[in-house]
Formats: structure tokens, C-alpha cells, sequence
């Protein structure tokens, strides 16, 4: 029996491998805007879809971590990918430290875009209420939005993402994933990783900040560098698409 895979978008023909996991208000279409600027040729790109998003909307699970890695590790091996690079936004950060700790010999680099890293977010109880009542309410969704890119962009657009996010994700899986990157702490098990790691923060972030990935990121992994986006805040894929993209491949290439 064929083994059921988690959809994804797949962009360009080249030699070097590479796939990217969105966060939680997101799915692969987040990266499109990246496409007209990838280097095709060079690369093989797939943007995942986690279960209960997306192109993977109707699968069902547990909606954890592990899960996804399992499921990252099957595709890769559907497609041929022995060795891959990966991209993780946001909750995707958590999620590509996931998989590296499931097949590290597999894992060429990893880039991380305001990127949550292994700690989580360290959410204690009132502050995951706060997030877990986001679920069934598109306008705090939107609020959130706002606020990760500085209250600086119209607000039209985060009520648009926001309910985007609503239309492409469960809410089973949307309330499943939050635990797994607001709250868990997997650091004790990548610290000292010598993984490449590359991490794209925006200027305009008031969370992912350089303080913070420094003290987290940058400590674990000894092989890591950071890079500031102007004019970004947490959704750099929609705020600066085209240095993002320009910025990531830079990074790829040096391998």
C-alpha cells in the first residue's frame, strides 16, 4: 500500500535540495512570492504543508512535531532527497529542529526566518490562554499579525492573512500545534550542533529579536550567523520577498 504523504509545493529542477516549513498562521503558499526571485536551476524548493493545512488540510494527526518530522523524512524520501537543506518561519523554526534531531545526517543547513527557537516561546499559562482564544477568533488572529510587524502595516493586510490562515488550517490542528512552539523546550538536545545555521530576522519584529536569538540560537548552534532584514517585521516572505529570497540563496550557495 502507498505510504499517504503531506501535500507540498514544489518550484524548480536543480541539484541542490531544500524544504521549507511555514508557521502557524501560514501554509507553503506563503513563500510565492519568493518564487520569481529562486534560482531554479540551482535548486529544488518544496513548501511543505504541516497536517491539518493547506494542501494537507484533510489529513488527520496528532498535530505535534515528531509527527511532522516523520512526515518531512517520508516526502523527502518519496522524492529521492537523501540529503536536503531546510527553511523554517516562525513555528516552522521549532519544527526543522525537529527534523534535524530525526535524521541528522540528512540535514545540509538550516535557515531559520524569525525563526522560534528550541526553548519555544516560553508562554507561560496566561499567555497561551491569550493565544489558544485566537483559534476560533479571526480578529485576534489579525491582531497578533499587526503586532508582529510593528503595528506599521495596513490593517487590511492582517485581517487578510488572518483569514487566510482561518480558510487553510484546522482548528484541531491549529490549537494542536500551539503547545509544541509556545511552551515546549527541546534546546538541552540540539546545544552544541554543528549544523550550518543561517537566521533572518526583520528590523521591525518585536519578538524575534537579535537579543533573543543571540541568547538562544546563536548559543546552541556554534555554527551559526544572523542577518537583519530592513523594512520587515515577522512576515519578511510578504513584507520583502525579493530580499529575503536574494538574502537565503546568498547563504545556500556557500555550501
Amino acid at each position: 500500500m502507498t505510504q499517504a504523504l503531506n501535500g507540498y509545493l514544489e518550484v524548480g529542477h536543480g541539484p541542490r535540495k531544500v524544504l521549507a516549513m511555514s508557521g502557524w498562521f501560514g501554509s507553503a503558499d506563503d513563500w510565492r512570492a519568493l518564487v520569481p526571485a529562486l534560482d531554479t536551476d540551482a535548486f529544488t524548493y518544496v513548501f511543505f504543508d504541516y497536517r491539518g493545512y493547506g494542501r494537507s488540510r484533510e489529513r488527520d494527526g496528532a498535530f505535534t512535531f515528531d509527527e511532522a518530522a516523520r512526515d518531512v523524512l517520508a516526502l523527502a524520501d518519496h522524492l529521492g532527497w537523501d540529503k536536503f537543506s531546510l527553511i523554517g518561519h516562525s513555528m516552522g523554526g521549532v519544527a526543522i529542529q525537529h527534523v534535524l534531531l530525526a535524521a541528522p545526517e540528512r540535514i545540509e543547513r538550516m535557515a531559520g526566518v524569525c525563526a522560534v527557537p528550541a526553548c519555544g516561546s516560553r508562554m507561560d499559562e496566561t499567555r497561551l490562554a491569550a493565544f489558544r482564544a485566537t483559534v476560533d477568533d479571526v480578529e485576534r488572529r489579525a491582531a497578533i499579525i499587526g503586532f508582529s510587524t510593528g503595528n506599521r502595516l495596513a490593517p487590511r493586510w492582517s485581517a487578510h492573512l488572518a483569514h487566510e490562515s482561518q480558510r487553510l488550517s484546522r482548528a484541531d490542528a491549529f490549537a494542536g500545534y500551539l503547545p509544541h512552539w509556545a511552551a515546549n523546550d527541546i534546546s538541552a538536545r540540539v546545544e552544541g550542533n554543528a549544523t550550518p545555521v543561517k537566521l533572518f530576522i526583520g528590523e521591525h519584529d518585536p519578538t524575534i529579536t537579535a537579543d533573543l536569538t543571540s541568547r538562544t540560537w546563536l548559543a546552541w548552534y556554534p555554527h551559526s550567523t544572523l542577518e537583519t532584514l530592513g523594512n520587515a517585521g515577522h512576515y519578511p516572505m510578504y513584507e520583502v520577498p525579493l530580499a529575503l529570497a536574494t538574502a537565503l540563496e546568498n547563504w545556500l550557495k556557500e555550501a
